[in-house]
């Protein structure tokens, strides 16, 4: 069941074009992942989808509905979510200051109450931290705190930007584990852009590669493994996330 369609979207900051005819699918509880090398146009994409670019062209369906041009407010009271990169958590607030902003479309307290007790049980770094202001927070436990922040408000869709950007081995492992259970806990799809190949080619189950702000190729992700134009543009000599 295809829950997010984007047809053949244009989009720019003034006049220049970034996205050019760019069209994916995303389906319910699946990860996809968006891969290419640094000014394709990727993160412009998923802003696009969130919201916070408005296309100059194409569509954008989400859960059957046509969603193209509506404010980022409106997109996260839908289910669409996006965790930025370099993670923008409030550093002079708490942990858990941080995590009940990522409610802020809802107004059930009670749920919140019990979505942030889900969110240190899933996190536990977040429990033990809950009262520290989230400037003291390392670099993996702030990528933690954005994606929980995300998850605070019951997203359908999570698109994470870049998630893994300035980790260490070991805690793109811890990330790669929080990205395979997003389905299964929180009932939501993941869109995925990320530099570290070998982890989006590691959780994804297909994917699609941007160049020049189009969409080059796309495929189930062992078919794009085998493909010429992906190792010719992006993934000569990667490394397997294990």
């Amino acid at each position: 069941m295809t829950l997010l369609s984007v047809s053949n979207v244009t989009t720019g900051y003034g006049p220049t074009v970034v996205n050019r005819d760019a069209s994916l699918t995303l389906g319910k509880t699946e990860i996809v992942t968006i891969l290419g090398p640094n000014g394709a146009g990727k993160s412009t994409l998923l802003r696009t989808i969130a919201g916070l670019v408005k296309p100059r062209a194409g569509q954008i369906i989400f859960d059957g509905e046509t969603v193209t041009g509506q404010p980022p407010d409106v997109m996260a009271k839908r289910g669409v979510v996006l965790v930025p990169e370099g993670r923008r958590i409030f550093v002079d607030m708490t942990v858990e200051e941080n995590l009940r902003l990522g409610a802020y479309t809802r107004r059930d307290a009670d749920g919140i109450n019990a979505d942030v007790k889900t969110m240190e049980s899933f996190f536990p770094i977040l429990a033990a931290k809950r009262n520290d202001k989230g400037g003291s927070l390392s670099g993996g436990q702030q990528q933690m705190l954005a994606i929980a922040r995300g998850l605070m408000a019951r997203p359908k869709v999570l698109l994470l930007d870049e998630p893994s950007l300035g980790l260490s081995p070991l805690l793109v492992k811890e990330i790669k584990a929080i990205i395979l259970n997003i389905g299964e806990r929180f009932g939501a799809s993941v869109l995925l852009v990320e530099q570290n190949a070998g982890l989006a080619l590691s959780v994804a189950a297909r994917g699609y590669l941007m160049q020049n702000g189009r969409i080059a190729i796309s495929g189930p992700i062992e078919e794009l493994r085998d493909m010429s134009l992906m190792r010719e543009l992006y993934l000569g000599g990667i490394k397997e996330t294990a």
